[in-house]
């Protein structure tokens, strides 16, 4: 009796009139908004302590963070330009070796002539001494600094990170050394920075020692493109993005190879289902016992 009774309810509080169609969907109107209005504030907070973590990098259409997209190959060539005559003089790139440029930016010819231009120690030779030696493929990209202390000391106390993997030790990695890299402005009133200190409000707490590096026509790119600050900042940036992530187009391609593969054994298989075995699925079974069981056959 219970259950009929809440049926009833339960069936006679879904009837609305034309009135309360309109109050239901005003109110489910309000929730909706509401609900997107927190997921908005959310995602994107004003805080108190905003100045001190960094403002938030907008997205940047890098051909490379699309789902399928792979890297500019010849933005590459042009970031690894930039790095070498700009960014090179203070950071390191510790975990990159020229022959990882190889068919990446540059021919195997143009790496060994590359790396020939520097000078690596090697030895010890047949007297016991070490000495220097012109750079081969297998060689990292040269050190500007022996160690951290001796970078400390030609920089006042601050310390150039490695580039290796800059993309990847940072929140929205790419995002952000770009907008780091062209966010330099006049500090605001009541912003004061110390002697030293230049203002970026991307990076956290506002003052950064690295001072802006990169001005239009710093750089004569040989393919013609236009040097401009945004250009030069975007190319450094795919550079840095591959050297942190240099597998990525070979996962991505496999990943689609993955996703054809599969899709065309989800298609066979609804093919098998729906048309092999529809005699199995659509098989009834009768039973039809005798009327009169007394009688003899």
């Amino acid at each position: 009796m219970f259950a009929r009774k809440a049926a009833q309810f339960f069936k006679n509080g879904s009837k609305f009139n034309g009135k309360g169609n309109l109050y239901f969907a005003a109110a489910a109107t309000t929730v909706a908004g509401s609900g997107l209005g927190l997921y908005y504030m959310n995602k994107n907070a004003a805080k108190a302590d905003m100045f001190a973590e960094g403002l938030h990098t907008p997205n940047f259409p890098f051909q490379h963070a699309s789902t399928f997209g792979t890297f500019d190959h010849a933005s590459i060539r042009r970031g690894y330009q930039v790095f070498r005559e700009v960014c090179a003089a203070c950071h390191n790139t510790e975990f990159v070796r020229w022959r990882d440029l190889i068919d990446v930016a540059f021919t195997e010819d143009e790496v060994k002539a590359m790396a020939a231009e520097f000078e690596y120690e090697a030895g010890p030779d047949d007297a016991g001494e070490m000495f220097m030696r012109p750079g081969t493929p297998a060689d990292p990209l040269p050190k500007v600094y022996a160690n951290e202390q001796a970078a400390r000391a030609m920089n006042n106390g601050a310390y150039p990170p490695d580039l290796s993997l800059i993309t990847k030790a940072r929140h929205n990695g790419a995002n952000y050394v770009f907008s780091l890299l062209t966010g330099y402005y006049d500090a605001p009133e009541g912003v004061e920075i110390r002697e030293g200190l230049h203002f970026n409000p991307y990076f956290p707490g506002g003052a950064i020692a690295m001072a802006r590096s990169l001005y239009d026509g710093l750089v004569e790119y040989e393919d013609g493109t236009p040097a401009t600050t945004s250009q030069m900042a975007k190319d450094v940036v795919t550079f840095l993005n591959w050297a942190s992530e240099p597998e990525l187009d070979d996962r991505k391609r496999r990943g689609t190879q993955v996703l054809i593969i599969f899709s065309i054994l989800t298609a066979i298989s609804i093919y098998l289902k729906r048309n092999r075995f529809i005699s199995l699925k659509t098989r009834k079974i009768v039973h039809n016992p005798p009327s009169n069981w007394t009688k003899k056959q």
